[in-house]
């Protein structure tokens, strides 16, 4: 068993970012602590810390101190080797993997970078580092620039050498491939690799290799004039004013850098114009030329903007401007969010990251994190790709949310409001949505509106609505969402972060209705441990449950729990365990506990149970000896709304617990409710949690 990777390449600009942010995403869904260690990094300047640690310890949120994730500076290795001390190089580097591996089950280690001082001889020390440390390897090579024959002949040569120094290579990587050279690739890798080596192809990625305004900014020393909450912009291609406005603007494309100098007040307002109307596409930003900077009044006007892009004067003419931009080796940091996503996307499309694991891990874990559940639950939504409408599109939160979806590819978005003003303030907020993918619908515009209308008339008409009451409670959001369901237009629906929870659920209510089985809707959350999982219920729904809608409620609890991978074992919470307690509330609680049993005598149940007995092993066993279910609880019901949903919050807040949802269990079809004050990752993560219902779970 390995509790270490090592992943190499031979040259710079590899792209073995991809590989690194694919594999620890996928290391953490299936292990509990996993760590980051480069054994060499660049020469640290000025504070400037390690890009490549940055960007991993901040996206994965590792908690691993800055100064164990890494060995030596370039310059140090190169000083040792050059006194004739590589020996104690190998001994810092073995000395702070062990720290690492005694306090983390699997450590992803990431080579060096070929730049600067020393690459005579970098290959040679990857090599001998991942010998040292005993580790398998990930090879990754460019096919960029190179011929067949010098792809291969090099892919073999590092293979081979790997190999002859005992270190075991499990996968080679061919990254930025034309679509047109896969299959020849293939076919001359495989004549020197195994077949037990896992060979992938990885395609030129564009965005990935769009250098953004931050780099731009940096490679030539430039000012930020304005915008530089949006450095993190991709560049496009480059639209260099040289001629008048009227022609100028035929030249800008989705993504475009505009290159203008100082002075062209003309230009500089027209490429503002442009990035503002719904007739010309997006701009990242605007260099300008020459060091000059606007006169005051163009810089006030420019300032009272409420949209800019970010503006950077540099002291370079606008040739030599150009010509630099065009050389630029763009990278990932920790704040290219796009990119991050693009790269764990392009890696789970291209590398088959199962394989690799199954060949490092055959321990068996236990453990579940909250990173491990979400992973899960990412996958599961993968699996199946449903379409999730939000009706809530007017909120800054849900369009944030919508467009790291729409980067993940997990489901189909469909937005409701007025696609105008909706796609302005996604442009306010500096989003890039794809709206041939995220749909924004208006509902009176809708081509099924009509058929809507007729069939909440028929639905309702009992109730005493006519043609114009449907017609315009089909103009509610919450109602045309649900209609959407109902007709099979859409899989689920999340709403509430405007809308309150009856005006959520009320409509689900009235033509979705319950399950067969189910005689309320109920809710759960599932609070993400340090190192479990617990589903709680209900904590949003049902104020006061009697015996039977508890019962309800913990069958739909244990079906949910098992649905999402954790073994249900309920615990019937009450303030008494076992037969000690007397009282109206602690009978409420034993009376649904025997109704579980009767219905679902298969399921692990124990009730009444206190919190304490239901979580703490050592209290459980000597409350309730020989319980299968006392001190290791997975599905905790509540006994009303009141001790739910405060027990629940006060996990959250002093324990630091992820809680995820509520969802909502009963519904013939999925619809969720968010808080209110719900945050960005609350609406990812119910998006994706609803989409696993809609797989029928």
């Amino acid at each position: 068993m390995s509790k270490g990777l090592y992943i190499a390449t031979l040259e710079p600009n590899s792209g073995k970012s991809i590989i690194s942010l694919g594999l620890m995403q996928n290391l953490l869904g299936k292990t509990a602590k996993v760590a980051y260690f480069r054994p060499i990094i660049d020469k640290e300047e000025n504070d400037k810390r390690d890009n490549h640690i940055d960007t991993l310890l901040s996206h994965f949120n590792l908690d691993i101190p800055y100064e164990e994730t890494f060995a030596l500076t370039r310059n140090e290795i190169v000083q040792n080797r050059n006194a004739g001390k590589i020996g104690d190089s190998l001994d810092l580097i073995i000395k702070k993997y062990k720290a690492l591996e005694e306090k983390y089950d699997f450590i992803l280690v990431e080579g060096t970078d070929f730049q600067g001082e020393g690459t005579v001889f970098e290959f040679d020390w990857n090599v001998n580092i991942a010998k040292n440390l005993g580790l398998p390897a990930v090879i990754v090579s460019t096919a960029q620039d190179k011929s067949l024959e010098d792809f291969t002949s090099s892919a073999e040569m590092a293979y081979k050498t790997f190999k002859s120094h005992d270190v075991e290579v499990i996968a080679l990587v061919a990254n930025k491939i034309q679509a047109e050279n896969v299959e020849i690739i293939q076919k001359s890798v495989r004549a020197f690799l195994p077949e037990t080596v896992d060979f992938s192809t990885i395609p030129m990625v564009k965005s990935l290799a769009s250098p953004t305004m931050k780099e731009i900014k940096e490679t030539l020393n430039g000012e930020v004039l304005f915008g530089a909450e949006h450095l993190g912009n991709l560049s496009g291609k480059f639209a260099v004013g040289a001629m008048q406005l009227r022609n100028f603007l035929t030249h800008l494309r989705e993504g475009s850098v505009v290159i203008t100098p100082g002075d062209r007040a003309d230009l500089i307002l027209g490429s503002l114009q442009a990035h503002l109307s719904s007739n010309y596409p997006n701009i990242s930003g605007i260099i300008l030329t020459g060091g000059i900077v606007p006169e005051p009044s163009i810089l006030k006007l420019i300032d009272g903007l409420t949209t800019v892009v970010p503006i950077i004067s540099v002291n370079d003419g606008t040739f030599n401007t150009t010509h630099r931009i065009g050389n630029i080796k763009s990278n990932i940091y920790a704040e290219s969010k796009t990119k991050i996503l693009t790269s764990l996307e392009t890696f789970q499309k291209y590398v088959p990251a199962d394989n690799l694991l199954e060949k490092l891990t055959s321990f068996e874990n236990k453990v579940t994190t909250p990173r491990m559940f979400q992973y899960n639950l990412i996958e599961k939504a993968r699996k199946a790709k449903k379409r999730l409408v939000l009706p809530e599109a007017s909120d800054p939160r849900i369009l944030t949310a919508a467009a790291r979806l729409e980067v993940l590819d997990l489901v189909d978005i469909i937005l409701l409001g007025n696609p105008k003003e909706i796609k302005e303030k996604a442009t306010e907020l500096g989003l890039s949505l794809d709206y041939n993918k995220t749909k924004v619908i208006f509902p009176s515009d809708y081509e099924g509106f009509e058929d809507y209308v007729e069939t909440f008339y028929e639905l309702r008409k009992h109730k005493n609505v006519n043609m114009d009451m449907a017609r315009d409670i089909m103009n509610d959001v919450s109602y045309f969402g649900t209609m959407m369901i109902y007709k099979n237009d859409a899989d689920g629906m999340v709403s509430g972060a405007v809308n309150t929870t009856g005006h959520t659920i009320l409509p689900a209510l009235q033509f979705i209705k319950t399950k067969p089985e189910c005689s309320i809707v109920s809710s759960v959350f599932f609070m993400c441990l340090d190192d479990r999982v617990s589903v709680f219920g209900d904590c949003a729904i049902n104020p006061n449950p009697n015996a039977a809608q508890l019962a309800e409620i913990a069958i739909s609890s244990a079906r949910s729990s098992a649905a999402f991978g954790i073994e249900p074992r309920i615990a019937m919470l009450s303030y008494s365990s076992g037969s000690s307690g007397k009282g109206e509330d602690v009978d409420k609680v034993r009376e649904a506990t025997e109704i579980v049993r009767a219905q679902c005598p298969d399921l692990k149940i124990e009730g009444p149970i206190q919190y304490d007995a239901a979580v703490d092993l050592k209290v459980g066993q000597s409350k309730m000896p020989g319980s299968e279910v006392a001190g290791q609880a997975t599905v905790l019901i509540f006994p009303d709304l009141n001790t739910g949903n405060n027990t629940y919050k006060a996990v959250q807040r002093e324990t630091g617990a992820l809680a995820i949802g509520p969802m909502l269990q009963g519904l013939n079809k999925p619809v969720n409710d968010l808080s209110r004050g719900c945050t960005v990752d609350d609406i990812f993560n119910t998006v994706i949690l609803t989409a696993i219902q809609a797989q029928g779970i």
